[in-house]
């Protein structure tokens, strides 16, 4: 591929230029099926790739009696599950879990993808700016944003298909109050409240979309950046420690993103009013 050669000659002086930190917007690097790949998308598979390289050689085949590293995938897992279950509820942790242990690991491991070496670092000229070969995922919007619309989609499925439309639309728009308690003419004047309460809310549940993508970008961009910048003051020793405050940041970042998500479900579903249908799927 042409930009490979660019990489392997432009390396060295591709180097001394980490200081600039990444850009906000990815570079494209070549086209497969007439799709164009960029430098955040390469790291996205790369990283992929070697989550499932690493799962597969840790656990092999799963065994009744687990060894030692299917012994380690299990017990993370069982207490990621744990910290989510009391969120989500027991009767949907089992169907959600999936989706939040991916969306845990994923963001985590593309949130420390830019300490790898070479990431962030290894520059190409492209069109006579020095670009990134290859670029943390999280430092591009269009990464985050699709995070947060696999969220926002899952997030609209599990709620229409456990809890169900009519206990979505009382959740939002519904009177709470008792009527026999405050009687009917205060009940109606709460009606019109809880119906404007209800309107900011289907508000924030679309401003979703921004809050969980911009939240994850700028943290990682904004890291980022910081490292390279601090690169060019005092090499080593002051990026050394911005590093391991990265890692702090991409575990809290990682577990927020999948915390919100666990919320925004549990909020409608684990609760008294939603049909989950357990009984009904159990056979």
């Amino acid at each position: 591929m042409p930009f490979l050669s660019q990489v392997l000659s432009a390396a060295p002086s591709g180097l001394l230029a980490a200081s600039e930190g990444v850009k906000p917007n990815a570079t494209d690097l070549f086209q497969i099926g007439g799709y164009w790949i960029s430098n955040s998308i390469l790291t996205t598979w790369i990283v992929a790739a070697l989550i499932i390289l690493a799962v597969r050689i840790a656990v092999g085949t799963p065994k009744l009696i687990p060894g030692k590293g299917q012994a380690v995938v299990e017990g993370l897992a069982q207490g990621l599950r744990d910290a989510l279950e009391p969120i989500v509820g027991k009767q949907m942790i089992g169907r959600v879990f999936p989706l939040l242990c991916g969306f845990f690991v994923f963001i985590l491991l593309m949130n420390w993808s830019g300490l790898l070496p070479g990431v962030g670092t290894l520059k190409f000229m492209h069109e006579g700016h020095w670009e990134d070969a290859i670029r943390p995922a999280n430092s591009d919007l269009n990464t985050t944003l699709a995070l947060s619309v696999v969220s926002f989609a899952a997030w609209t499925y599990f709620v229409l298909r456990y809890a169900g439309l009519k206990v979505l639309v009382f959740d939002l728009f519904g009177n709470k109050a008792d009527k026999k308690e405050i009687g009917l003419p205060m009940w109606l004047m709460l009606s019109f409240i809880f119906l404007g309460v209800g309107g900011i809310e289907v508000v924030s549940i679309l401003f979703r979309l921004i809050s969980l993508s911009f939240r994850l970008y700028g943290n990682v961009f904004g890291g980022e950046n910081l490292i390279h910048s601090l690169g060019g003051l005092m090499p080593y020793v002051i990026p050394a420690v911005a590093g391991l405050l990265e890692v702090l940041v991409g575990l809290i970042q990682a577990f927020v993103f999948t915390l919100l998500s666990a919320v925004y479900i549990g909020l409608i579903c684990n609760h008294e009013g939603g049909h989950h249908e357990e009984e009904g799927h159990a056979h």
